[in-house]
């Protein structure tokens, strides 16, 4: 059976996440029901993450294994309009060998927070960006950040349903500017806790409003004590933006 590596783009806010449930549509649900359309067959698409309910993603990675070989650019033509009208679009397919996986296979993954420090409600950016009113301080959230790169126990960001054998993770970047009214945080590892880079951020914007100092933030991390975080960012303003792959696993 051929193996093919979807890149997948998404608008995550009409959807429960990427993994099937039964509370509502998934990324994952809308998916394998166009593979099923184009294809006559229940095929599995095995996503490189499972994004919350309202995440975004702009480069998701997804394997799939076909019955039938296909060309890559009519597989993808044939999934993008199978898929309408929801927002979810097949950017690239490519084969790969069979022993890509989209998860297990995955060297890094970066995400996108993004802040709107404003006061003006949200307007065309309603659902893809949190607005926070008070003004946020950018370089003393990134120098607090600082704090989190290398390898740590990440417990005090780790959602409480988090699956995860162990809270240790080796966290590649976290880096925070601002834009005009945007204020961005971009997230990189291999991978990451349940909620992880949400509970990051919405804890950095309490040392961007000078509600903690910097050594608030680091006590609490250090604390290795999910009550210690602060609030958890919502969902709408996460961004999986790219998978990395060596580059034997990517053919």
């Amino acid at each position: 059976m051929p193996r093919f590596k979807l890149m997948v783009e998404y608008d995550g806010t009409p959807f429960v996440g990427w993994q099937r449930q039964g509370n509502g549509l998934s990324i994952q649900e809308v998916l394998e029901g166009a593979l099923k359309a184009l294809t006559g067959a229940r095929v599995t698409a095995h996503g490189a993450g499972r994004t919350d309910a309202g995440v975004h993603a702009l480069g998701q990675v997804a394997h799939v294994d076909l019955e039938r070989d296909w060309d890559p650019f009519r597989l993808s033509e044939g999934l993008n309009a199978l898929a309408r009208p929801h927002p979810l679009a097949v950017l690239a397919a490519e084969r790969v060998s069979a022993d890509f996986d989209a998860r297990h296979s995955a060297t890094a993954r970066h995400y996108l927070y993004r802040v709107v420090n404003r006061r003006a409600p949200l307007t065309f950016e309603r659902g893809s960006a949190w607005r926070v009113k008070p003004r946020l301080d950018a370089e003393a959230m990134h120098a607090a950040a600082r704090a989190l790169i290398g390898r740590h126990d990440f417990s005090t960001f780790r959602d409480s349903q988090c699956q995860a054998n162990s809270p240790v993770r080796t966290l590649d970047r976290l880096d925070v500017r601002r834009e005009g009214d945007d204020v961005l945080f971009e997230a990189s590892a291999r991978s990451f806790l349940h909620r992880q880079v949400r509970s990051m951020v919405g804890t950095l914007v309490e040392v961007g409003a000078g509600r903690w100092s910097a050594s608030d933030f680091k006590a609490a991390f250090e604390a290795t004590d999910r009550s210690r975080c602060g609030p958890v960012a919502p969902p709408h303003g996460l961004y999986l933006v790219r998978v990395d792959y060596s580059g034997a696993c990517a053919k």
